[in-house]
């Protein structure tokens, strides 16, 4: 039997489940995998790569034995496996590992078991030692981490295998991966919190006679079988309840390091083994109520936190979900006949139908049909955007109102959600300067603790023994900086999901705090203050060319550059034919040379021409240019042939935006490669006083240095083209428009994905908002610290107390956090 002919038969079979994981498999989807002589059906690349490399290591038996199919498919594989590399062959990796040179590599990871900010300092220390890592990253709020390394060095699986060393477990990142984790750390969590409670109350019941009864009343033998019946009750609380306090408090001392789990661990433990000791001796102290019910506020203070944590980052979360699973597609377009088929299987090209509340599953044009778009989770414009033959759609907006036929042109990771999801990864993982100071002063925060603990207990035996243990314990858990350490990740997290939101997009860990103190904006103009979409206003002939010819000299120099100048001038070239151009060369910022029927002809500012052809400017060229707008020169070997004026409006929210920020005394510059007169009328329109024109790139990027070394001034530049890439690269905070080019978004701190600078204005007033907030919470959790830590060293605040008030002052700093995601009532509209 031929090849064909065995394809043909598989694709007669009858839909069934994955041989490799259980999950069903998804029409026309041909994966196969032949065991024990037998072909396998398999529901995806990935297990199709899993099941050859446990058929080529020779664990077929792990098959054969399994008694049950696992629930997460990723973990459908053989603990042998695991220690083989799975993780290092390449097929897996192509969802969550991007090359970055040669060798190097960058892995996206979410992280099981991060409880503190401790936890996210021991593994970055731990995983950076490893050789061939050269970054690691973790996001506390998020738990997700980015590991770069070089493979020649290191291997990824090696990497998960030193995470796992210090009690910590790394998945491959993908958002329904993260959810399941968090469902999971709840469930458990919740376990944990019905025990502790559950045993707080019983063990209450046992207390409370001894604690009205006068003294002599309660008989010995009944007050010692209390003890024994409370502590029966508190063993399940500190055996299961507490156990992750004591397995990380254990983790870290092991490790030499010191973690928010090792005061609370020692205080519990240390309650517990004095009331365990009393009670096997039969006299002394007993506080296994304390012990209860510090465990007990203490996971609900967590479980809290937990929960408005997941919901900050949830909406951080939603765009790995947005695309749909499966599309219509329309192989016999204009045929009105369409198949299902997986959105993976589509192809540039293709053509899928989209009916009214569907999701776009690609990128593509609208070659049929009228409705609307909501693409608000990609832009934050609430409004629907209309869609008619011709339209651009982007995958991830939804349909709204009638079917739309859509030609596919982008798909996968180069469509502009991926490139969307790529740049809030970027931001996700890099850790601002506030959080870093943060944690150092929460890690030096402890180890001062543990110290003043131990003074305080040793003191107290000298003056009331019978006190010196619970005073021990109240000092340890009420001073422990678990809010210090939530105080500036959360907030940053809730503000990057709130931004996110009004179509904000933060790819740097900086942006938020360095926005928030920008006191002085420079603008580009075209693109930018301006709408970018330049119209060619009149042509000036100056040689025997024609007008028409000359916009057909014009359209096919600029054939391939994204400057809006070129995309306006190639719209002139009408339906013409163009002419073939060899030896290309373009300048940044300054135009494009090249030959025409051997002829070197060169397009752009008049000085660029001029230069390239060995010219003299023309002598109408300043006449031209006082007339408004743009001035473009063509010229050719020996001869000037015309000169283009183009013209550009403003965008109707720059006035807004610039007298929001001139009402709040910050500075504003406007820095453009175009004609000084053009430039000139622009920023008087708008109000700004200091505009500068015919800059290239690398003087725009000068003028940005000498603004930056002002005393005080932290400068934030915005723009669109491949021109300013150098200078928002120079910025203390950049922001890029998001319909700029790719280079400027990459470059880019922050892009506006609705190209609207409306949201620039809301942006300002969210992360300034932020910064209040972020003080906030640091003076909250200093005073509460330097507050309750006096009064638990003078013996007024009880170990449960001390619970209370410690799950208390973190709850209360991630409530703070979350007003953050309450809409800015100022700020531009």
């Amino acid at each position: 039997m031929s090849a064909s002919e065995i394809e043909s038969v598989r694709a007669s079979l009858p839909e069934q489940d994955c041989y490799h994981c259980g999950l069903p498999v998804p029409p026309d989807t041909h994966h196969y995998v032949t065991i024990d002589g037998a072909s396998r059906r398999m529901c995806c690349v990935g297990c199709e790569a899993v099941a050859e490399s446990i058929v080529a290591n020779g664990l077929t038996d792990y098959y054969r034995h399994r008694d049950a199919m696992p629930e997460p498919q990723k973990e459908a594989l053989p603990a042998e496996l695991q220690e083989l590399g799975l993780f290092d062959h390449p097929d897996f990796q192509k969802t969550f590992v991007q090359p970055i040179g040669e060798h190097e590599r960058e892995a996206a990871l979410i992280l099981e078991g991060i409880t503190c900010a401790a936890c996210v300092w021991l593994n970055e220390q731990h995983v950076a030692r490893q050789p061939g890592v050269s970054l690691v990253e973790v996001n506390y709020a998020t738990r997700r981490a980015r590991v770069r390394w070089d493979e020649r060095r290191v291997k990824l699986s090696e990497i998960l295998s030193a995470i796992q060393a210090i009690g910590y477990r790394a998945y491959p990142y993908d958002a329904e991966r993260s959810e399941q984790i968090g469902k999971r750390e709840r469930r458990s969590m919740l376990w944990r919190v019905f025990v502790a409670g559950f045993g707080m109350m019983q063990v209450m019941m046992y207390a409370f006679p001894a604690y009205i009864a006068p003294e002599g009343d309660l008989a010995p033998d009944i007050e010692q079988l209390m003890r024994w019946a409370s502590l029966l009750l508190t063993l399940p609380v500190v055996l299961y309840s507490a156990a992750p306090f004591f397995q990380r408090a254990l983790r870290d001392l092991k490790l030499r390091r010191l973690g928010m789990d090792v005061p609370v661990a020692l205080g519990a433990g240390s309650a517990f083994a004095a009331s365990l000791w009393a009670t096997l001796v039969g006299g002394g102290e007993v506080y296994f109520d304390s012990v209860t019910m510090f465990v007990f506020f203490l996971l609900c203070g967590r479980y809290l936190e937990m929960v408005a944590r997941q919901k900050a980052v949830r909406g951080v979360e939603e765009l790995g979900k947005v695309l749909p699973a499966f599309a219509e597609r329309l192989p016999g377009w204009p045929a009105p006949d369409g198949e299902r088929v997986p959105v993976s299987q589509l192809v540039p090209g293709n053509f899928v139908r989209v009916r009214p509340g569907e999701v776009m599953p690609a990128d593509g044009v609208v070659v049929d049909g009228r409705s609307e778009a909501n693409e608000a989770l990609l832009t934050g414009e609430s409004l629907p955007v209309p869609k008619f033959a011709g339209s651009p759609v982007t995958g991830g907006s939804i349909n709204i109102s009638s079917p739309l036929t859509v030609r596919v042109e982008q798909v996968g990771d180069s469509t502009r959600l991926a490139a969307i999801r790529r740049l809030m990864e970027r931001g996700a993982s890099e850790k601002p300067r506030l959080a870093q100071q943060s944690d150092r002063v929460a890690v030096v925060f402890i180890v001062a603790l543990l110290v003043l603990a131990f003074a305080t207990g040793l003191a107290w035996y000298f003056i009331e023994p019978g006190r010196a243990l619970w005073v021990f314990v109240s000092v340890l858990v009420v001073a422990c900086p678990c809010a210090l350490s939530l105080a500036t990740p959360t907030a940053l997290t809730v503000a990057t999901d709130a931004l996110a939101r009004i179509g904000v997009l933060v790819t740097r860990g900086h942006a938020i705090e360095t926005l928030g103190r920008a006191n002085h904006f420079v603008f580009d103009k075209t693109g930018t203050l301006t709408r970018g979409r330049m119209s060619l206003e009149e042509v000036l002939p100056l040689g025997e060319l024609g007008e028409a010819e000359l916009r057909v000299l014009a359209a096919a120099l600029e054939r391939d550059s994204e400057h809006p100048v070129a995309e306006a001038l190639r719209r002139v070239g009408g339906d013409d034919v163009l002419p073939a151009v060899d030896e290309v060369i373009a300048q940044t910022g300054q135009g494009i040379a090249g030959r025409i029927d051997g002829v070197r002809h060169a397009i752009g500012r008049p000085a660029y021409v001029a230069a390239q052809l060995d010219l003299l400017e023309p002598a109408r060229c300043a006449e031209f240019e006082a007339r408004g707008g743009s001035v473009i020169a063509l010229g050719r070997t020996g001869e000037w042939l015309g000169l283009f004026r183009l013209a550009d409006v403003p965008r109707e929210e720059a006035a807004q935006l610039t007298t929001k920020l001139l009402a709040e005394k910050v500075r504003m510059t406007v820095l453009s490669g175009d004609s000084p007169g053009a430039v000139d009328a622009v920023a008087q329109g708008l109000g700004i006083d200091d505009a500068h024109g015919g800059l290239t790139p690398q003087g725009k990027q000068q003028f940005l240095a000498r603004l930056q070394r002002a005393p005080g001034a932290v400068v934030a530049m915005v723009g669109d083209g491949v021109n300013d890439a150098p200078v928002l690269a120079q910025a203390h905070v950049s922001v890029a428009m998001g319909g700029g080019t790719e280079l400027a978004r990459n470059e880019a701190d922050i892009v506006l994905l609705s190209e609207n600078l409306a949201g620039l204005g809301r942006g300002l007033d969210l992360s300034r908002r932020t910064l209040r907030i972020i003080r906030q919470n640091l003076w909250w959790s200093f005073a509460y610290n330097f507050t309750s830590v006096p009064l638990a060293m003078a013996g007024l605040v009880t170990p449960w107390m001390a619970g209370i008030g410690m799950a208390g002052s973190s709850l209360l700093v991630v409530l703070n956090a979350l007003r953050l995601q309450r809409q800015p009532q100022s700020g531009v509209r």
